[in-house]
This record gives C-alpha cells, sequence and structure tokens, in this order.
C-alpha cells in the first residue's frame, strides 16, 4: 500500500489529467468555435458531433477514453490497485467538474469508460457491448450511457473485480446525476436521437 501522500497525489494527478477539457479545446482549435454554445451546450464528444465535424467527436472520444485509461493503468502497473482507484476517481471527477470551467464540466461517460478500460479491461467489453446495442436500437446516446454506467459495478462484482465495485457505483451515482435532464426529456419522449447528419440542436 502507498503511503497517503503518494495516492492524494495520485487522485490530484488524476483530476488534473481529467480536467482538460479536450472538445472544447479542439473545437476552438479547429476553429468550429465555443462547443459550450453549440447543442446542448455539453463538452463531450456526443456535442462536438452536433457540429457536424465527425473526426472532431472521434478525437474527443478517444482523448477523453485516455484520460481515464492511461493514468490507471499507469499506476496500477506501479502502485497497485489502490491508488489506480483514486486516480480513475480523481481523472473522473475532472472531467465532470474542472476547476478551469467553473466546475462545469462534461458527464463523464467516456473518461470513466477509460477507465475501466485501465482498471479492470474485462468489465470494458461488457458495457462496450451494452452501449453499442442500445445506442443501435434507440438512437439515445444517453440511454446507452445510463445503462453501461449501472452495468459496470454488477459486472465487476460477477467478474470478482473487488477494488473496483465501489468507484463503478460512484461513476453510476454520477452518470446518473449528470444525465438528469436526459432522463426527464427520456421519460417525457422529447429525447434527442443521435444522427449522424450531425447538425447542431438543443
Amino acid at each position: 500500500m502507498a503511503d497517503w501522500w503518494v495516492l492524494a497525489l495520485v487522485f490530484l494527478a488524476g483530476y488534473g489529467l481529467g480536467s482538460i477539457p479536450f472538445g472544447l479545446l479542439i473545437t476552438r482549435w479547429a476553429g468550429a468555435g465555443d462547443i459550450r454554445a453549440i447543442g446542448s451546450g455539453n463538452i463531450g464528444a456526443t456535442n462536438v458531433l452536433r457540429t457536424g465535424r465527425k473526426g472532431l467527436a472521434l478525437a474527443t472520444l478517444l482523448l477523453d477514453l485516455a484520460k481515464g485509461a492511461v493514468p490507471v493503468a499507469l499506476c496500477h502497473a506501479w502502485l497497485g490497485p489502490q491508488a489506480a482507484v483514486l486516480a480513475g476517481a480523481g481523472a473522473i471527477l475532472g472531467h465532470c467538474f474542472p476547476v478551469w470551467l467553473g466546475f462545469n464540466g462534461g458527464k463523464g461517460v467516456a473518461t470513466a469508460a477509460g477507465v475501466v478500460l485501465g482498471l479492470t479491461p474485462i468489465v470494458f467489453p461488457v458495457i462496450l457491448v451494452a452501449f453499442i446495442a442500445i445506442v443501435a436500437t434507440t438512437r439515445w446516446v444517453s440511454l446507452g450511457s445510463i445503462v453501461a454506467a449501472c452495468l459496470a459495478p454488477v459486472a465487476a462484482l460477477l467478474l470478482g473485480n473487488g477494488p473496483a465495485i465501489w468507484l463503478y457505483l460512484l461513476v453510476a451515482a454520477l452518470v446518473l446525476y449528470k444525465h438528469r435532464e436526459n432522463i426527464g426529456r427520456l421519460l417525457k419522449g422529447q429525447e434527442n436521437r443521435l444522427s449522424f447528419g450531425a447538425k447542431p440542436a438543443s
């Protein structure tokens, strides 16, 4: 077990990396404007797709995924599972509540998926298949995200990944909180569906 100060540094490093708003930076760099003024105002890949720039959306997705996977995988290899869990928690909280944007960040789904990939690779295909299946049949990204997040702690429990269960429960609660408006629209049948035509939408 690492010393407490090492674990604190790991958490802060995870938060720092997770708080980098790649969606905002990439769209500005590419001349697509401020992503927060487009569509839902979210800084994640789904909203970047609404700019019509699929390449920017893919880059955002991969970078948000990497900022969860890389610190977790490195900490797991060098410092053990406890440090990896803290790095993952920091990365997810950093993405959702970045200090640079007044603690108003993304919904954490891609970064959380990266954490799952880095911490428990065996769980990742389970949630990925669930996400793809739901989005493919309903075109509701929010619903796929919610189901995948809620499935992660169950899969971790069934597959014997004890240290990850509590983190994934936190992730599920956070994803539900960040999607509370989407849940309201889903219940009313008013949620936006994914369109690869990707015109800006509210």
